[in-house]
């Protein structure tokens, strides 16, 4: 049996271990994907402390995966041997309940999910269901679009369900993993940006992304500032802080959605009244499926989106974890399997 490297969890709280286990080999409807890329994602985090119901140890973490296909279960026809593709959060549906009937896979009541439900990709393979792998457009090296396969899609797909259309005001809170992509995303989707970060040193980097307008949170009322530039349509919150969610509320325009998709770890207080008068509305947003995933390459590709990262070798995910929980991380870390 050939063997494989890879990182994995043993308990709640442990620190990574690297090991080596045997190459995974695809059952019925998967796909074996030898990994090039693989992010390090906030969300690994419900792995390394074991805050997910349900989960499984030893697991590998990973749902920001670029890679070549190496092997397909012979019933499984929609991909080939060497084919460049991706694996991001949704990592496979049922295909039966109401959502799935429904075409909205995303919220399949027994969705998998990548690195989670089963090993993901800190590893040298992973396989998963056919259902969730997307292929890569060419223009995207393997390590630009790891990230894009969580962070980018959560940020295009929320952006492009959102109701905002070109010329709207669109506020994107935060400027780190998430938010950097989503001002570039709001920028190349003709929508009238405004970055909200905190200390005026951010302010170039949010105006080379994109942005129109820069508001400097440690200095002003965000909520405020925007309703100066008329009320935003919509306001994207990527910092995963309750107070400063909340605070931004009331700089939602007629109409306006507050989205958020990074989740804090204490409740969103808002106020009724402000959401009732202006028929404002807050939403959360999940990701999206693999169709999402290739809809989200194709425009970055397209369009020039681009993550900033930072690289590390697969030895070194610990340190990479780290980093990007810390914040230090400048924007994404991206674990790279050959170097």
């Amino acid at each position: 049996m050939a063997r494989m490297k890879a990182i994995q969890a043993t308990g709640p709280g442990a620190d990574w271990e690297l090991v080596e286990r045997d190459v995974p080999q695809p059952k019925a409807g998967q796909v074996r994907v030898k990994v090039q890329a693989c992010g390090v994602c906030h969300s690994d985090m419900f792995v390394k402390e074991g805050h997910w119901p349900g989960l499984q140890f030893p697991r590998i973490p990973g749902h920001e995966i670029a890679g070549l296909v190496d092997e397909v279960e012979p019933a499984v026809t929609a991909w080939e041997k060497g084919q460049p593709v991706g694996i991001g959060w949704h990592g496979g549906h049922c295909g039966h309940c109401d959502a799935c009937h429904q075409g909205d896979f995303i919220l399949c009541r027994s969705e998998q999910v990548c690195g989670i439900s089963y090993d993901g990709g800190w590893a040298e393979y992973v396989v998963a269901p056919a259902e969730a792998v997307a292929s890569l457009p060419d223009e995207l090296s393997f390590e630009e679009a790891a990230p894009l396969l969580c962070a980018g899609i959560t940020m295009f797909n929320s952006l492009r369900n959102s109701g905002a259309r070109a010329g709207d005001l669109v506020a994107v809170q935060g400027i780190g993993g998430l938010g950097h992509l989503g001002i570039q995303y709001a920028s190349k989707l003709g929508l009238k940006t405004v970055a909200v970060g905190r200390g005026k040193d951010k302010e170039p980097l949010a105006r080379k992304l994109g942005a129109a307008h820069y508001i400097d949170a440690a200095a002003v009322n965000p909520a405020e500032e925007l309703q100066r530039l008329g009320g935003a349509r919509v306001i994207l919150t990527t910092a995963p802080d309750n107070k400063a969610i909340a605070s931004m509320v009331d700089g939602l325009g007629a109409n306006g959605r507050l989205l958020i998709v990074a989740a804090p770890g204490e409740p969103v207080m808002v106020n009724a009244i402000t959401l009732i008068g202006k028929r404002a509305s807050v939403q959360g947003w999940p990701s999206g499926t693999s169709k999402d995933s290739e809809d989200t390459l194709r425009f970055s590709a397209m369009a020039g989106v681009r993550p900033m990262i930072e690289r590390f070798p697969l030895a070194r995910a610990q340190e990479a974890y780290q980093q990007m929980m810390s914040g230090t991380a400048r924007f994404r870390a991206v674990l790279i399997m050959n170097s």
